[in-house]
């Protein structure tokens, strides 16, 4: 089985309001596996479809490290998610984690882990 049949990918796609940006593929889904798959703690924050993007999903590790790829529709990385034993949350909802601005900080900064 394809991994668009596997997490539904072709069925998110026919529908929708996106219009700029380019539709979700197999390399975004398997991207998100693979950050989780190699980091720590990984949580998934579910961002919602506009008109300019299609929903997109950020997979956040313990350290605050994130990742941000197309899913095509929330079940998609609900499926993910639940394959992976990870939580998914709606970023509506419950907002982005402290951790994830802190990483970005100390990385815009040019700051390690340890300083």
């Amino acid at each position: 089985m394809g991994w668009r049949d596997r997490f539904g990918l072709r069925k998110a796609r026919r529908k929708g309001k996106a219009r700029f940006d380019r539709a979700a593929d197999d390399s975004d889904v398997k991207a998100l596996i693979e950050f989780a798959k190699s980091r720590v703690g990984v949580e998934f924050f579910v961002e919602p479809e506009t008109f300019a993007t299609s929903t997109t999903a950020v997979a956040v590790a313990t350290d605050g490290e994130w990742i941000r790829r197309r899913v095509g529709s929330p079940d998609v990385i609900r499926r993910v998610a639940r394959d992976l034993a990870a939580p998914a949350y709606d970023v509506q909802i419950v907002g982005y984690p402290k951790r994830m601005r802190e990483w970005t900080a100390r990385n815009k900064r040019g700051l390690s882990m340890d300083d």
